[in-house]
């Protein structure tokens, strides 16, 4: 077995599809079949299933995934480490982040660092703040950007906060959101709490939800494109100045936000280009 056999059955696993997997592999079909089958003749064992749907893991070559996974994440572990060993300023972080924060805070933050420290590395996945906290527990991740503080972990520090605002493509009063077209997104169910209870507490009628899309980015999309109105964070309408927008606040007069907070765990920590990336971005304003 060679390395990147390892890796052709982690992404047939993923993929579920040769064609796909071919794609994300740079090969061709034909190459990819071709070692599939040398694959399965090393091991006397049929890996997959074929059918017109796609391909399903024999229990044999769901063995061999559950394998591969662990074997490219120790093999990457172990080059890490040696980087490491030689340049203390080198290394693989791990990031995991909400989508909000990756796509109007991340990429300057990296940007920066990585002028200053260039052999540096990076994995980047999105998710919601609460699949976060998880994955940084379980050390799937070294470092993750949440929206939402779940509690429990000590290692949080506290980046920024962005006001709400009530966004529309018109001149509008608050006291007539009941009657406008409101655009809802998925997300973190805390911060839908917060919202909702904003709403109960200035209006009578339910608000006119007249769209529900999957991500926050999207319902900007249709705020700019005049489909209705939407709750959005101040630092994600900063490139839309001919759109009208008012800050919510709630009972006491104190202003709605949507924060944004850094967790990472000890073990982490210890990785000395993880530390490096950790006192850089507390050090930082964003």
């Amino acid at each position: 077995m060679e390395d990147r056999d390892w890796k052709i059955i982690k992404v047939l696993s993923s993929e579920k599809n040769i064609t796909k997997a071919a794609q994300m592999l740079y090969m061709s079909q034909p190459a990819l079949t071709s070692r599939l089958r040398h694959i399965e003749g090393e091991f006397g064992a049929q890996i997959v299933n074929r059918s017109t749907k796609g391909i399903e893991f024999t229990p044999e070559g769901a063995i061999l995934a559950e394998v591969a996974e662990f074997f490219i994440e120790q093999m990457d572990h172990l080059k890490d480490r040696l980087r490491q060993n030689s340049n203390q300023y080198a290394g693989t972080i791990i990031i995991a982040a909400s989508n909000y924060f990756t796509l109007y805070t991340l990429p300057g933050l990296l940007q920066s660092f990585a002028q200053e420290y260039p052999d540096v590395s990076y994995k980047i996945s999105t998710d919601w703040s609460k699949d976060i906290f998880s994955m940084v527990y379980a050390q799937k991740a070294h470092v993750g950007f949440v929206s939402v503080d779940y509690g429990g972990f000590s290692n949080i520090h506290f980046l920024y906060e962005d006001p709400i605002c009530v966004t529309y493509f018109k001149h509008f009063e608050l006291e007539d959101l009941p009657k406008l077209p409101r655009i809802t997104y998925q997300s973190d169910y805390l911060i839908q709490s917060r919202l909702s209870k904003w709403w109960r507490n200035n209006y009578d009628a339910p608000p006119f939800v007249n769209m529900h899309v999957d991500k926050l980015v999207s319902c900007k999309e249709m705020v700019q494109n005049g489909l209705g109105y939407a709750f959005l964070p101040k630092r994600m309408i900063q490139d839309m100045p001919e759109a009208y927008s008012i800050p919510i606040v709630d009972k006491n007069n104190k202003m709605i936000t949507r924060k944004t907070w850094m967790i990472y765990n000890d073990k982490a920590a210890q990785l000395p280009v993880v530390q490096l990336f950790i006192d850089y971005v507390k050090a930082t304003k964003l």
